[in-house]
């Protein structure tokens, strides 16, 4: 060895065992910011602080990416539907109609990002049917979790009527009023006024 090798300072392997989940992760981040268009392996290198090539070694291409990121996503809503729905488990139709308000008006503030992500690769799925079981996943997870509270017709009734609302007031121009929300809600729940 040469003195001049012996003096540089040796490059040591940056041990990081949670990078793959650290990728994945910044990959949902940049999809709620910039979506599908703005997700690059170049840009998730330089977001998550890892070398390009740490991307392309755990996803080989942007489809991998975007793969991972929804599954990440189906992974979260299974959590949070199976733990609202222990929560709600002896809610009466009411209850229930109130707790779906409340979740859809979460989507305009803690909950948003979340669901940017969500409805990015859940569209994202109509072009590539590789994404479609995953896709599908978030709407068995909320049909299997409401199936005990109101059977499972109207289990099955709820996973679309809450996109479509958490749609609409993601995208009104002008702030969503709760008290609509909660009217279709209660209407799709046979809840009847008192």
């Amino acid at each position: 060895m040469t003195e001049e090798a012996e003096r540089r300072p040796r490059r040591t392997r940056r041990h990081d065992p949670n990078r793959r989940e650290r990728i994945a992760e910044v990959a949902e981040e940049l999809i709620a910011e910039r979506g599908l268009e703005g997700l690059s392996h170049r840009a998730i290198a330089e977001r998550a602080d890892v070398s390009l090539s740490s991307t392309t070694y755990h996803f080989a291409d942007r489809e991998a990416l975007i793969q991972a990121a929804l599954e990440r996503a189906a992974d979260r809503f299974a959590g949070f539907v199976r733990q609202w729905a222990a929560e709600h488990a002896q809610d009466t139709r009411e209850q229930l109609a109130e707790a779906l308000a409340d979740s859809v008006m979460a989507s305009l503030g803690e909950g948003r990002t979340g669901m940017v992500v969500e409805f990015e690769l859940y569209l994202a799925a109509l072009r590539r049917p590789a994404l479609r079981e995953a896709a599908s996943r978030l709407t068995r997870e909320s049909v299997e979790a409401m199936t005990p509270a109101v059977g499972p017709v109207l289990a099955a009734c709820i996973p679309p009527l809450m996109n479509g609302l958490c749609l609409q007031v993601m995208t009104a121009p002008e702030p969503a009023d709760r008290e609509q929300v909660l009217t279709v809600l209660r209407q799709a729940l046979g809840v009847t006024p008192a």
